[in-house]
């Protein structure tokens, strides 16, 4: 990290400029790809991020992917972090896995933001019975060197039992004030305590160090963490907030909001630690590093090219997989003629294929939170297994069906539990093992899609940070589709959550052969060109005959936007998504038969890639003068008939490709809470079905044409009520 940089802190763009990095305020590999690895910037994703990819090394090993090695995860957090759940989710899952490959460093020094962790308690005590419970290795490095003479002075006990009675907000307090203050209230509470604070003076008892600024106490802590085996290690390293920063922030409330020191400030800063700097040096805020040739340099050089060279640093090592032939695991989808399947299932078998590649299929880790069997893919069980790192240690109930529930040391599928939090991050540590081991894996996790961006949302954005490739797939998806589950299970809102991801790549397929070109060319950015993005595609468990691929239409289906049902001078244009473009059509044979509309049909695989084409051919334009059309215009522009779309998401996912519909256009969607009932019934409700479609077509055809009284008596003849409330409002 050069000097440069580090003037730049906080100034990326500006540092761009000048030619700098620049120095992001966290840890970022999507902004610094050749210097941070992994993002820890939200709190509470570090811990169980570090635990998952200690446990994906394991995988890795046990697999015979990688050679056992003494690599370890460290993972340093703070004690208010230990709040949010993550960060204590999957403790039990280390220690019941033995991953001695990992520590984690929790730096306690006792406060929050607005005050302390536990005020009126010890967070020490506390996070030693949590992990201790949790069956890890506990190490407390709480008083530093110059306390064990003090410990020595204290025959009777009286030194240890006034530091247990001392509450964590009341040593907050004694940081924030220098020793004559310390020597009153701590040393001064009765005769044998102010004995042993006699042999101090007050300077002495200022710079008393608690443990985790002490070098030897950390070193000795470090040491016994790195060769403990048969369990993961926590250090709760007890520290002062702001040490160093005197009665400019050590210790204080405010601590956490001190962006800069005043030149005072700085000047004793300077003399705290003794840094060889003058005061001319400090008022021009000049670094300080020793010179090449100085003992530390040479020392820290030294160790640096014996433990393998300079941290942080992440490497890409640019290994490319080559893709199989897409006929090759996917010929029965493009192929289908008519055969009914789910595009789960068209998922499923693609996914199943792929595992059976010769090349690829080591490198495919399927990964599941506990629905493996709603998905279909019962049969992977016994064609891969499932991960367990002892094994299988008992006789399944069901061993003697071809589906038994098989678990190995060596199997591939990671079944998760009922944890998306745990199984989001075993994703990431696999859509990141190119850059973290130098070995490309493709992780496909399927779930429930309402339980991904809704419920992980967090740790999603953080994956997208550091540039994880690999598909997520939002399983028993839309609104209407996910018949009887009801309200807390029926997703209508992933694919605009998901759209607000930079590098998410997503897809809302009808058909399997879709799927099937959508997947292939996933891996074909991700596995041949090495693309730093990730795709999420929904999918549903709603049988239907299958279409085969026509020819010609794969750019479209990647584009987002495609003619399946031509027509000459239409009068209406249907654009449907996903599960219910069959409604789309079945509304198309209806204005046909019903009412002589000519009509045609669109799949819109994906209004979000739709969406950003037209961001950036409107700004190209705007900018450069461009004549290039967005996509949807092109396609949509040999006609001024009115377009009608509709999708099983919230009407703001159609309604982002507006600005580039050339003609009229109405968005359908279902915007609310979803309900227990047929899909029939819930497409009805949210005025999604082939009627509501038809009806909202017929008054755009009929727009100025019809009266009032006509309108409601077509309504009738398709039995709709007209009367009914908003969905959204119910």
């Amino acid at each position: 990290m050069s000097e440069d940089n580090l003037a730049h802190y906080r100034q990326e763009i500006r540092a761009k400029a000048l030619g700098f990095q620049g120095l992001s305020s966290y840890p970022h590999p999507w902004l610094m790809p050749d210097f941070w690895q992994f993002p820890t910037g939200s709190m509470g994703l570090g811990p169980i991020s570090a635990i998952y990819q200690a446990r994906f090394m394991r995988y890795l090993e046990h697999r015979g992917l990688m050679q056992p090695q003494p690599r370890k995860v460290w993972g340093v957090f703070g004690d208010g972090e230990m709040d949010e759940p993550e960060s204590l989710a999957a403790l039990s899952l280390a220690s019941r896995e033995k991953l001695d490959n990992l520590v984690f460093v929790i730096n306690c020094n006792l406060q929050r933001l607005d005050g302390p962790v536990r005020g009126n308690g010890h967070i020490v005590d506390e996070l030693e019975t949590i992990f201790g419970g949790a069956g890890w290795n506990v190490i407390k490095l709480l008083w530093g060197s110059d306390w064990d003479p003090l410990f020595a002075r204290d025959l009777n006990g009286e030194l240890v039992d006034a530091l247990n009675r001392t509450v964590d907000g009341q040593l907050q307090t004694f940081a924030a004030h220098d020793g004559a203050f310390n020597r009153e209230h701590f040393f001064g509470q009765n005769p044998a305590l102010q004995a042993i604070g006699a042999t101090l003076t007050d300077e002495e008892i200022d710079r008393l160090k608690r443990g985790g600024h002490d070098l030897r106490k950390i070193y000795a802590a470090y040491h016994a963490a790195h060769h403990h085996q048969g369990a993961p290690t926590v250090i709760l390293a007890q520290t002062k907030k702001g040490f160093g920063m005197g009665a400019a922030g050590q210790g204080k409330m405010t601590t956490h909001q001190q962006k800069k020191l005043e030149l005072q400030d700085l000047l004793e800063f300077r003399d705290r630690f003794k840094l060889p700097l003058s005061d001319e040096q400090i008022d021009r805020l000049e670094f300080y590093k020793p010179a090449p040739d100085s003992p530390e340099m040479r020392y820290l050089q030294e160790r640096r090219s014996t433990l393998g060279g300079f941290l942080p640093q992440r490497i890409d090592t640019g290994t490319t997989l080559a893709v199989p032939a897409l006929s090759s695991h996917a010929q029965f989808a493009l192929e289908a003629n008519g055969k009914e399947m789910s595009t789960t299932m068209a998922l499923v078998r693609v996914m199943g294929n792929l595992l059976k590649d010769q090349h690829l299929g080591k490198h495919v880790v399927p990964i599941v939170a506990d629905e493996a069997r709603t998905f279909g893919m019962a049969n992977l069980f016994r064609q891969v297994g499932i991960y367990s790192a002892q094994g299988q240690l008992y006789e399944p109930e069901d061993i003697g069906s071809i589906l038994s529930y098989r678990e190995a040391k060596d199997g591939q599928i990671l079944e998760e539990g009922i944890s998306e939090a745990g199984a989001i991050s075993s994703w990431t540590a696999a859509a990141t093992s190119y850059a973290v081991h130098g070995l490309p894996m493709l992780p496909f996790y399927i779930y429930y899609s309402m339980f991904g961006f809704q419920r992980i949302g967090d740790l999603i954005w953080a994956a997208a940070d550091q540039r994880s490739r690999g598909f997520l797939i939002g399983a028993t998806s839309g609104r209407t589709t996910l018949g009887g589950e009801g309200l807390q299970h029926q997703d209508g809102s992933s694919h605009l959550v998901a759209a607000t991801v930079p590098n998410c790549v997503s897809y809302d397929p009808a058909y399997a052969y879709e799927l099937a070109v959508i997947v292939d060319e996933g891996m074909q950015r991700m596995l041949a060109r090495n693309e730093d993005v990730f795709y999420y595609v929904t999918v549903t468990n709603e049988n239907e005959a299958q279409p085969s691929m026509p020819e010609g239409i794969r750019d479209g289906i990647l584009r987002g936007l495609y003619c399946v049902s031509p027509c000459q001078q239409p009068q209406v244009r249907l654009l449907g998504a996903g599960p219910l473009l069959k409604e789309a059509m079945a509304a198309a044979d209806l204005l046909e038969s019903a009412f002589s509309v000519r009509t045609e049909v669109w799949s819109v695989t994906s209004f979000s890639e739709l969406a950003r084409d037209g961001i950036a051919c409107e700004r190209k334009h705007r900018l450069q003068q461009s004549m290039e059309e967005a996509w949807v215009t092109r396609q949509l522009g040999g006609s001024d008939a009115p377009v009608i779309a509709v999708s099983d998401y919230v009407r703001a996912v159609p309604e982002s490709i507006r600005a580039y519909v050339p003609a009229r256009y109405v968005t359908l969607g279902t915007d609310g809470f979803g309900r227990s009932d047929t899909r029939a019934s819930l497409r009805d409700f949210f005025e999604v079905d082939a009627k509501w479609i038809a009806y909202a077509a017929l008054c755009e055809v009929y727009a100025g044409k019809k009266t009032s009284a006509e309108m409601r008596a077509i309504a009738a003849r398709l039995a709709l009520d007209l009367d009914k409330p908003l969905a959204s409002t119910l």
